[in-house]
């Protein structure tokens, strides 16, 4: 198998050498029979070729068995007339990686962000091509527009065919956790948009009858995520919803810097961390990897599944367990976690940690 790796921007180059050093070792550990090759994107790929994403990388990602893919500093970025290209939404857009599967979990030896004794296993199943955002809800042009200088216009688009698709994937899941799907929206205020988005997760629902459903309001949804997180096991929700409560889930669970991500449509799939690029902290070998890292080992168990490949789906379970090891030694955790280890120095620990839970 062949995976395409691209570092990208700020912290990516540092979190994504510390991955490869864990995927180096599992690797060999598991006989997976790995091989990489690198590209461009980014600042990098903007000074270079003028554009942060060229259409040859995404033609050429189609031809790899999953995608690496480091944090973006998308906000900096020139306009996208000027080369400034969304790299993670053209990748969503041009593979159709339509589930970002954002799961969030407290850790009995980390201290989390929530009230004393409340704890937090959960995973968000979030639409990632349509919506709010207006760089990927048009199959032309762009989905804002001012008419004035003082008028400022968006458009949201909802499918039946998205929301179904996500829906499932969301059942899909939750049948190999706990049973429970919650959808999260806003149907008393977009009756048409969010109200298409519920009568689809039911429909859906349909089709699992052993999976308790039930729905949320966006903003009530929040409150219930600090006040009771244990009622969630799966959330499936429209993208703008998913972006936003993946984070408040994150965060209340210890930090964004701990939870894995990734994008997958039904052929393809990348791994890319929860959070942003900090280019504050850029070269100083201070990134905690860890989000990295467990993105990359949900892509490997993502590939175990769909080629049916045991090895591939423990060594998954192996680079997770790898991770919490070393984060349960105060010694061993980063900066950010009151340690004193470095982005490299950590990895490092994790990969000796594969050897011995082997």
């Amino acid at each position: 198998m062949k995976l395409l790796v691209l570092p990208c921007d700020g912290i990516g180059p540092e979190i994504i050498q510390a991955s490869m050093t864990v995927l180096d070792r599992v690797n060999d550990l598991f006989s997976l029979g790995l091989e990489y090759e690198y590209d461009e994107v980014g600042f990098s790929s903007l000074e270079k070729y003028g554009i942060t994403l060229r259409d040859e990388v995404l033609e050429k990602a189609k031809r790899y068995d999953g995608i690496i893919l480091g944090t973006q500093s998308h906000a900096d970025y020139p306009e996208p007339e000027k080369g400034g290209r969304n790299v993670s939404a053209g990748f969503r857009i041009g593979l159709d990686l339509y589930a970002n599967v954002r799961p969030a979990r407290t850790r009995p030896f980390l201290e989390s962000n929530m009230k004393p004794g409340k704890s937090m296993d959960l995973v968000i199943m979030r639409e990632a091509t349509e919506g709010f955002y207006p760089d990927r809800n048009m199959t032309r042009g762009w989905g804002e527009v001012m008419p004035s200088p003082d008028m400022a216009l968006s458009t949201r688009k909802i499918t039946r065919h998205c929301s179904e698709r996500i829906a499932r994937r969301a059942f899909e899941l939750a049948m190999q956790r706990r049973k429970k799907v919650t959808a999260i929206h806003k149907a008393n205020s977009f009756h048409m948009t969010d109200g298409l988005f519920l009568e689809s997760v039911a429909d859906i629902s349909k089709e699992y009858p052993e999976v308790e459903v039930d729905d949320l309001l966006i903003d009530a949804s929040t409150a219930h995520l600090v006040r009771n997180p244990e009622q969630f096991d799966v959330i499936v929700a429209t993208n703008f919803y998913g972006d936003i409560i993946s984070d408040l889930a994150s965060e209340l669970s210890g930090s964004l810097g701990l939870a894995g991500s990734m994008m997958a449509s039904d052929v393809a799939c990348c791994a890319q961390a929860q959070h942003g690029s900090a280019p504050d902290i850029q070269g100083q070998d201070k990134a905690n990897p860890t989000s990295m890292i467990l993105s990359v080992a949900m892509l490997i168990h993502w590939l175990g599944e769909k080629n049916k490949e045991n090895r591939l789906i423990e060594a998954a379970a192996s680079m997770t367990q790898a991770v919490d090891s070393a984060l349960e030694n105060p010694a061993t955790r980063t900066a950010d976690l009151g340690g004193t280890m470095g982005c490299q120095g950590f990895a490092g620990e994790v990969a000796n940690h594969l050897e011995n839970n082997r």
